[in-house]
């Protein structure tokens, strides 16, 4: 990846442990399941302890680092977790992000689920920030969707931040998006938006997907607060900045890969909002190593 990615311009608020624990405790049991850690139980003396790290096998951007955190508190209460690196950080190969000093068993039980969640997150994270490289120097934002792993969006859409994207609506009840079939159910643009107006209250966005440029004049003209343009080319996207001229928000989605995104995010659309970020992520490589018995 390259080496110098966007950072966010503020590093996110950190995730509540209200949303972090139950989810850390959710995957322990369902890894250690009904009898525990069979091969640890087996092998490691319970007063064993020891010191590890969580390392890089790759460059990237850091996020989840509270959920391995959690994990190994989680089997060992006095656990000390200490970062080399916080969340929305970069590393390069072999550089350490976090040690940690714990019982051993504790250590290797919890190792799975902690690199787990440290490693997905941190793969949405360094995604997002090649892109919000790629739309540097442009007034386009990345953002991302609902397209995320289901019981993991919060999760995901933090890793988004860490990475210097924004956030998209989280669900479906804290914005209107009408989509084609919206518009197709409700007899046309304009009545889609009609009737999402009349409904929504006053702190309430209309956002509605249009498919070409006279759809985009009809939503315009209903008064649609953001415009989302699904599937257009550069040439289209730029017609549709100058059709709208200030007069709403205006979002590309659609045909969004790395190879594309600096070419749309050219056009002055206002958004790319881009589901990859959260579907497609790879994972990012970091592991657990030994360092030395206490």
């Amino acid at each position: 990846m390259p080496e110098a990615l966007a950072r966010p311009s503020t590093m996110p608020q950190p995730l509540p442990d209200l949303l972090v624990e139950p989810a850390v405790l959710a995957a322990l049991a369902e890894d250690l399941g009904r009898a525990g850690d069979l091969t640890t139980e087996a092998t490691i003396d319970a007063d064993a302890r020891a010191r590890v790290v969580i390392a890089a096998r790759q460059a990237g951007r850091i996020a989840g680092l509270a959920f391995a955190r959690h994990a190994f508190r989680a089997l060992d209460a006095e656990a000390r977790f200490t970062t080399s690196i916080d969340d929305g950080g970069d590393v390069a190969p072999g550089d350490v992000i976090a040690t940690i000093e714990a019982k051993t068993r504790a250590l290797l039980s919890a190792e799975r689920v902690a690199l787990n969640f440290a490693g997905r997150l941190s793969g949405v994270a360094s995604l997002t920030a090649q892109y919000v490289k790629l739309a540097e120097g442009t007034r386009a934002r990345i953002v991302d969707t609902r397209k995320t792993t289901p019981g993991w969006r919060a999760f995901e859409k933090y890793a988004v931040r860490c990475g210097g994207g924004a956030n998209h609506r989280f669900g479906l009840d804290d914005a209107i998006l009408i989509k084609d079939n919206h518009i197709a159910a409700a007899g046309g643009v304009a009545a889609a938006i009609g009737r999402a107006k009349a409904y929504a209250g006053h702190m309430v966005k209309v956002e509605c997907e249009v498919d070409n440029l006279t759809q985009l004049e009809e939503a315009l003209a209903a008064g649609a607060d953001i415009v989302l343009l699904d599937n257009m080319t550069p040439a289209m996207l730029r017609q549709a900045v100058e059709i709208t001229k200030g007069r709403a928000k205006l979002e590309a989605s659609g045909g969004v890969n790395l190879s594309t995104a600096r070419a749309i995010a050219e056009t002055g659309v206002d958004m790319i909002s881009v589901g990859a970020l959260t579907h497609s992520a790879p994972v990012l490589d970091i592991g657990l190593d030994f360092v030395a018995e206490l």
